[in-house]
């Protein structure tokens, strides 16, 4: 088993480009458990690091939007946005080209991928590396999953793409972690930035801890949508994440927090064979 490590995380980019407009008891706390994230990640020792995202019109937009992507490329840069604005600087991260393409072959015996060798990481990378690894020494995957431009790839293609980087993680003799990131639910540009609906975002871990495929599977894109906003469509990468690792999950921290417009999760997943 090469799996070693599986978490998810919030990526707002209030996170990092707003502390100092929030409460810093609690931004500390939040901040503490997501370096403590990075922690228990560095001592698995992985080989590489998979991120599966939900990019936001950076490197896709409508004219070319595939419901997956995977990174090939030995390096990528990052941030996209404004260093200043995000609070991260701009620098590179190394990749593994080599291994991508094994993974992305793999994969491909079950579910369609895009691959990209080049790939500008915005937010939804960035302000998850910069807790994580933050010497940006470890190399990194990028996977996509559109969230951002309907139509989306359903729910349960979602669970066979986590289903199919298992497969082929299990494949490979390198040790890898799996990162999904996202929010849970969120209404990002929109004048109900801020909103989050907490009754709705503790309901959905319960069945990511539990690892109930039927209930996650079950949130229709129209309810989610009137429920958790256009952010809500990224629970995609939590459900992959929970395909892959087959586990349960164990939440250490969530908290809305409206400044930084999501509902602050860091959490992390047993593996199970």
């Amino acid at each position: 088993m090469s799996l070693v490590f599986a978490g998810i995380c919030s990526h707002a980019p209030g996170i990092t480009g707003r502390t100092h407009l929030a409460d810093p008891l609690i931004t500390k706390e939040f901040h503490d458990a997501y370096r403590g994230m990075g922690e228990e990640l560095a001592a698995v020792k992985p080989d590489a690091l998979i991120v599966v995202a939900a990019e936001h019109f950076g490197n896709f937009f409508m004219n070319n939007m595939p419901s997956f992507a995977v990174g090939m490329a030995d390096s990528y840069q990052g941030p996209i946005e404004d260093p200043q604005w995000l609070g991260i600087p701009r620098t590179t991260i190394p990749g593994d080209a080599p291994l991508s393409l094994r993974l992305i072959r793999e994969m491909m015996q079950t579910v369609d991928l895009a691959y990209a060798e080049e790939w500008k990481f915005d937010h939804g990378i960035m302000v998850p590396l910069s807790f994580l690894t933050p010497r940006y020494d470890l190399p990194v995957i990028p996977m996509n999953i559109n969230c951002q431009g309907p139509p989306l790839a359903p729910l349960h293609r979602a669970w066979a793409l986590g289903e199919a980087l298992r497969r082929a993680v299990d494949s490979v003799p390198e040790r890898i972690a799996v990162v999904g990131t996202g929010g849970i639910s969120h209404w990002p540009a929109t004048p109900d930035s801020g909103k989050v609906n907490e009754e709705w975002d503790r309901e959905f871990l319960r069945r990511w801890q539990a690892n109930n495929k039927p209930a996650m599977l079950s949130y229709t894109d129209e309810a989610t949508y009137r429920d958790a906003g256009q952010g809500g469509f990224e629970i995609r990468t939590f459900i992959s994440v929970a395909a892959a690792a087959r586990g349960r999950g164990q939440v250490q921290f969530y908290r809305p927090i409206p400044i930084f417009a999501v509902g602050c999760t860091v959490a992390t997943m047993s593996i199970e064979a």
